[in-house]
Formats: C-alpha cells, sequence, structure tokens
C-alpha cells in the first residue's frame, strides 16, 4: 500500500543534528524500499482552478500560507498503521509541528 505523507512549515529553522537525523531516517527507509520519493515543495505554488469552462490560474503565496505543504515523502508500507508509525518517527526527529498521511489509490 503507498501512502503520502505530507507536512507543513514550521518556525523552527533547520540545524545540523536535524539534517543529521533526517539524513539518517531517509538512509534507513530507502535502503529498506520503504521510500519511493522525498522533497520539498516552493512555499507559493500556483494554484489553478475551475468553474464550468472557466480555468484561472493564480500565482502564490497565498494568505494562509501555514497551511499549504512544505514537503513530501512517498512510502510503500504494508499497513495504515505503519505509514503512521514511520510519521511519528518523522515528527520525533522534526519537533513541532503537523503532517497528513493519506493513502495513494492506483498502481
Amino acid at each position: 500500500m503507498r501512502y503520502l505523507m505530507t507536512t507543513r512549515p514550521s518556525d523552527t529553522a533547520p540545524d545540523e543534528q536535524l539534517f543529521a537525523e533526517m539524513g539518517r531516517f531517509i538512509e534507513e527507509l530507502t535502503a529498506s524500499g520503504v521510500l519511493l520519493a522525498t522533497g520539498g515543495l516552493e512555499p507559493g505554488g500556483t494554484l489553478v482552478s475551475s468553474l464550468g469552462d472557466e480555468i484561472t490560474v493564480t500565482d502564490g503565496p497565498f494568505a494562509e500560507a501555514k497551511e499549504a505543504v512544505a514537503g513530501f515523502a512517498l512510502i510503500e508500507v504494508r499497513s495504515k498503521e505503519e505509514a503512521i508509525e514511520l510519521a511519528r518517527r518523522f515528527r520525533r526527529i522534526v519537533g513541532d509541528g503537523e503532517s497528513v498521511v493519506q493513502q495513494v489509490f492506483g498502481p
């Protein structure tokens, strides 16, 4: 089962210890075959919305930037519980904040 884990921006600035711990965590997940992709996302992005036949494109940043997704990890695990445990481990490393875990459907 694939899961997308996303995280929102944090006010905490990363330090060398955080980079080292995240590096070890990413290495472990990559070596075990669990981590399929990971990355950070630009803070603003572009919103593409549709209403009927009208398509609107709006460049960010947006007013609720703290609600935006700052980074992601795509993982393949045996269960939702395993995905949640990995999200718990991630939160322990990065500290205060929020992450969302969602199952990815499809091939």
